[in-house]
């Protein structure tokens, strides 16, 4: 019978540690705010790019971060292939492509 009730005294202590964990976080409020989709909608974050944008930035990679986007991305090549055609490893091709990613958030 102690043991039973040891283990009913823990599981209440965790039961109200959790309770007062979750009500710490959580916010009340009357009326929740809803955003909808409109054509305004970040209209100064977003950026519109044509190709010859994109030839630029492309233009202006390194040789290997360039080649890289080209087989993942455009011509959609998997990571095997492109590594098997440019004689680069799988790990060097993604974090490559990964650069490049970084590299446009940051200009745009």
């Amino acid at each position: 019978m102690p043991w039973l009730l040891a283990i009913t005294r823990n599981r209440l202590a965790d039961g109200g540690r959790q309770w007062a964990r979750r009500a710490a976080n959580e916010v009340l409020v009357d009326e929740v705010p809803v955003t909808f989709a409109d054509d305004r909608t970040n209209s100064e974050q977003e950026r519109q790019f044509d190709s010859e944008d994109l030839r630029t930035a492309m233009r202006d990679l390194p040789h290997r971060q360039r080649d890289a986007v080209e087989m993942l991305k455009l011509r959609e090549m998997s990571l095997k292939e492109a590594a098997a055609e440019s004689g680069m490893s799988v790990g060097s091709l993604k974090v490559a492509v990964h650069r490049v990613s970084r590299r446009f958030v940051r200009l745009w």
